[in-house]
């Protein structure tokens, strides 16, 4: 990385992301926003003010698909390349399911974060799953959040309700109750919203109830010019052609040409996927009931990549299944073309190019469309467009008045606006060179880079700081976020009876952490709540630490705005079964639950004598049911039963995890049971010289070291004894 300038994180999560032949349509979830974060990570990394850009995507090790989206780190040009960070497991998973794998997602982009030489200057989401991610990394880095929506979940929501598909069954497959919920937080949080059109602003985040103040800027996305350009300069320089353009130009039109007996004929074309949302079989149903139209013209469907309709997702499985019901219903044999497959990369320019040789129309008949990339790319090698009167073409429409605007609900408006161009020689002219005029000026990709540029830098210091200078010289109290991955010592402590119990060496200890805060954070992990925790430090005046891990190790927070690390609480939630635990524990009469501020949601707690054998009691008891869960009893009184993740320990060790922390740069203190297996990891545990005979087991532990000293006046003894001090 270079060492000025700035590093940008990309994120988009879902779908298949690489960086060359991008799988296009082969989903719902391989689409247009997934062309457009790998185009705009390369050509980011072209500015002069950029070092970095990484585009943080999912990694997936999936025998149904390519090994390429199983490489941690794809470079995908100078300055740019694709890191992938696996979560919920190998497989693939479309995006609805992936939910409740965020978290996951972010503890690990932090720790990829920890292994570079510095944080990201901006985290930038795409869509609302990496919107969210983005938006907690922001900040945990104290860095600006810019969110790009793509498309919405309320406009998503009210389109298919009027397209007739049941609330529940909207629910159920697309995950809309989270989407919503989360989408109305971005709004209200995002630094800056970039959006593709003024309408994206006006009719689908004007529906949220943070519409209103949400912050925005209209940044149209660029194409590659290189790529799609006009249908002439093919025809003009037919023999400067590669031998590859020459060969696919041949192979689509031997593809198309098995569905036709009179290829001679203009066709109409759509690209897209298979997807309910865009109305291919309104689409079919509209050239179908027109006979006029299919006199006039064949119709080809590219509708992504197929081999078994019936091993596809419901979704998918019941429009391709439509699609071949409807050419049967209005036998469009011989004027259909519903190829199985194609690659975006190096056939979709051709097929614009082929449709505008044969003096054709592209059409684009998406119920929802937020922008309309192939209408850019269609219009841009000279073809004319239909599209719908609702969202992004509208713009588009306006900027290069390269086609027709449509309600697409409506067959007989979709055939109607196709047969006007087809039949109208002069109009087609237009239209085609207006699309090609238009394109150029209005979306390329230099001046989409420029502009988002510009709106990075406007929330960023004026000064760009020089990256070789530390966090700490940039900021007294800079974000935990950046405090936590610049630093390699830490300390973790008991509070009781191990920070506090003698104030002279309390406030000693307090001004080593201080004047040593450069190199060594600390934080504190006790059997107390959040708010005892608070209340202890307030009393004895101690500031607030790095972290506060609390209730046993159920909960953790970073300092100073005690910012939850939601990670940890999915992760320990896993298997929590807290009411058949307390239904199971019932049966003890020898169990006194403990005060309501002693319970938490990841915390049943018991006062208990142990006798009798007692505690054996309780575990056997839990056993027998087959909950797991972690029993900790300690101080001879105290009992808390924890998910079987839970514990300070534990919690330990997913910070050393998250946060690169080396076994040997971490000591942890304590004084009584509850801390015992916290001082038995692999870290440097340090025993108080007033500790609890409970822990006297330890003495031969090795890694453990029993100091003279009693309270804070043993934790500094311990630094010392480990050398982080």
């Amino acid at each position: 990385m270079k060492k000025n300038g700035l590093y940008l994180q990309l994120i988009s999560i879902h779908g298949l992301i690489r960086g060359h032949s991008l799988e296009l349509g082969r989903d719902a979830d391989t689409g247009g926003q997934t062309k457009y974060v790998v185009e705009l990570a390369k050509v980011l990394a072209t500015h002069e003010d950029v070092a970095q850009v990484d585009l943080i995507t999912r990694l997936i090790r999936d025998k149904n698909i390519s090994s390429d989206y199983s490489k941690p780190i794809e470079e995908i040009s100078d300055g740019a390349r694709i890191v992938r960070i696996q979560c919920g497991g190998r497989k693939y998973l479309r995006k609805e399911l992936l939910w409740p794998h965020l978290e996951e997602f972010i503890d690990k982009t932090i720790k990829f974060i920890t292994s570079q030489e510095r944080p990201p200057d901006i985290f930038h989401g795409h869509y609302a799953d990496a919107g969210y991610v983005a938006m907690q990394l922001a900040a945990a880095f104290d860095t600006p959040f810019f969110f790009t929506g793509h498309s919405m979940g309320k406009n998503k929501l009210a389109k298919l309700l009027a397209d007739g598909m049941k609330k529940n069954e909207i629910i159920r497959q697309y995950k809309i109750k989270t989407r919503i919920d989360t989408e109305e937080t971005l709004i209200e949080k995002a630094d800056m919203i970039i959006t593709s059109t003024q309408q994206e602003i006006d009719n689908q985040y004007g529906l949220y109830a943070n519409g209103a103040a949400g912050k925005y800027t209209v940044i149209p996305p660029g194409i590659e010019l290189d790529a799609f350009y006009p249908y002439y300069d093919s025809q003009l320089d037919i023999d400067l052609l590669s031998e590859e353009a020459k060969q696919t130009k041949i192979t689509l039109r031997n593809e198309l040409h098995r569905f036709w007996p009179n290829p001679e004929k203009p066709f109409v074309l759509a690209v897209c996927r298979p997807d309910h949302r865009k109305n291919i079989t309104g689409l079919i149903e509209a050239y179908g009931m027109d006979k006029e139209l299919q006199a006039i013209a064949n119709l080809a469907i590219f509708a992504g990549i197929r081999q078994d309709i019936n091993s596809m997702e419901d979704n998918e499985r019941a429009v391709l299944t439509d699609m071949l019901l409807q050419m049967d219903r209005y036998d469009l044999y011989g004027k259909l073309a519903i190829p199985k497959k194609h690659d975006f990369a190096t056939e979709v320019p051709t097929l614009y190019r082929m449709c505008a040789q044969s003096h054709g129309v592209f059409i684009n008949p998406a119920l929802v469309e937020p922008f309309g990339l192939t209408l850019i790319e269609a219009s841009a090698c000279g073809l004319p467009i239909v599209a719908t009167n609702d969202g992004g073409p509208v713009d588009i429409i306006k900027n290069c008045e390269s086609g027709l605007l449509v309600d697409v609900g409506q067959p007989e408006a979709i055939s109607g606006a196709l047969k006007e161009i087809l039949i109208e020689q002069s109009l087609w002219d237009t239209l085609s060179n207006n699309g090609i005029n238009g394109v150029r000026k209005h979306y390329s990709w230099s001046t989409h880079c420029k502009d988002t540029i510009e709106q990075y830098s406007r929330l960023l210091p004026e000064q760009q700081v020089d990256s070789s200078k530390s966090n700490l010289q940039q900021n007294i109290r800079p974000s935990f976020g950046k405090r936590l991955t610049s630093i390699r010592k830490l300390l973790i402590t008991d509070i009781d009876n191990t920070l506090i119990g003698d104030d002279d060496s309390l406030y000693q200890l307090l001004d080593l952490l201080d004047e040593h805060r450069s190199d060594l954070a600390w934080g504190v992990a006790t059997g107390r709540s959040l708010e005892l925790t608070l209340e202890a430090m307030t009393e004895y005046n101690i500031p607030m630490p790095d972290i506060l891990i609390c209730s046993v190790g159920t909960e953790m927070y970073y300092g100073p705005d005690l910012r939850m690390d939601k990670g940890w609480q999915q992760h320990i939630s896993n298997k929590w079964k807290p009411e058949l635990i307390k239904e199971t524990l019932e049966q003890f009469d020898f169990l006194v639950f403990q005060e309501a501020e002693g319970q938490r949601s990841h915390k049943i707690s018991y006062y208990l004598e142990n006798t009798d054998d007692r505690l054996e009691q309780v575990q056997q008891s839990l056993n027998e049911r087959k909950l797991r869960c972690n029993v900790i009893y300690s101080h001879n009184q105290f009992l808390d039963i924890l998910p079987s993740r839970a514990s300070k320990g534990k919690a330990v060790s997913y910070l050393r995890f998250k946060y690169d922390f080396l076994p040997r740069f971490v000591m942890v203190a304590g004084d009584s049971g509850n801390d015992a297996d916290m001082l038995q990891g692999n870290t440097r545990g340090l025993i108080v010289g007033n500790y609890s005979e409970e822990l006297a087991y330890l003495k031969d532990a090795a890694r453990v070291y029993f100091s003279q000293g009693k309270y804070a006046a043993g934790i500094i003894e311990g630094l010392r004894h480990y050398g982080l001090l």
